[in-house]
């Protein structure tokens, strides 16, 4: 497939660009797709579809959360000739006690994977838990950088994944082809609290960083003062619920399967991130 160009959907995004970089130091002719960048692709303007699938053979797709876009994309890849796919899709999506999901993300994930599953592709599904990346370029990385991060999440903790390990999953899914039909869940190799999060970043960047645990009508209350609407406050409030119930402590071995290594650890992230500026005084 190497004289095809690989299509990168979400090409800006925290795994988008590393594959991006990878497939390129692959040396091999990557089209990425975002709505700004190189390759102008819109998932709400269905005529950017057909000039990002033009020639492709393999397609790695970030679907837009809440919607069920995924499923005429992957008609359409089939009528271009598109002959495998990767899916971004998500831990716990198959736990309807995960989190309350009153923007239909869930919903829409599940549409996704039907819809590669059914498609006649070969697919493969990368289902990451809690990125370790949250805290230096995502939901947490204001708060980190001004030394508090500050969430309704007490004393739970995730196996957060590094972005990177992600990206290397996707990189050998779309250019290997013993990936077909394999549904990689991918954590890091063990759970890590927020409040141990947060002091190996310190000591890593050798900046005093707290954690400080709230109610969740404190966080909402919170965000309220900083210009938040009550209604998106809330959803926020339900997306960091499952780390505070534990959800996400489990460790999940598809990096181990993907890739025949151990996953990269917390301390490994945030050293490397920090060597690289990735938390700016």
């Amino acid at each position: 497939m190497a004289e095809h160009p690989v299509l990168v959907t979400g090409a800006t995004g925290k795994s988008g660009r590393r594959v991006v970089a990878r497939l390129r130091a692959a040396g091999l002719p990557v089209r990425a797709a975002a709505r700004t960048g190189e390759h102008p692709f819109d998932w709400h303007d269905r005529g950017t579809w057909d000039a990002a699938l033009e020639g492709v053979r393999s397609a790695y797709v970030v679907q837009l959360d809440g919607t069920k876009l995924v499923r005429p994309f992957v008609e359409l890849a089939v009528r271009h000739g598109v002959r495998r796919v990767v899916l971004a899709s998500g831990r716990g999506i198959d736990d309807p006690d995960y989190v309350r999901d009153g923007g239909g993300v869930l919903e829409g994930l599940l549409d996704s994977e039907a819809a590669v599953r059914g498609s006649g592709l070969e697919w493969t599904i990368s289902r990451p838990g809690w990125f370790a990346q949250n805290f230096s370029e995502g939901f947490f990385a204001d708060a980190v950088r001004a030394g508090e991060l500050r969430l309704p999440a007490g004393e739970g903790a995730a196996s957060f994944v590094d972005a990177e390990d992600i990206a290397a999953v996707v990189v050998a899914a779309l250019t290997e082809d013993r990936h077909a039909g394999q549904v990689y869940e991918l954590s890091g190799p063990r759970a890590v609290t927020l409040a141990e999060a947060v002091a190996t970043i310190s000591g890593a960047t050798g900046r005093d960083i707290r954690y400080v645990p709230l109610s969740a009508e404190d966080y909402i209350a919170e965000l309220g003062g900083q210009g938040v609407p009550r209604a998106d406050a809330e959803v926020l409030a339900d997306v960091v619920e499952p780390l505070g119930k534990g959800a996400d402590e489990y460790v999940s071995d598809g990096v181990w399967r993907a890739l025949g290594r151990p996953p990269r650890t917390f301390a490994e992230f945030a050293a490397s991130t920090a060597a690289a500026g990735g938390w700016p005084a």
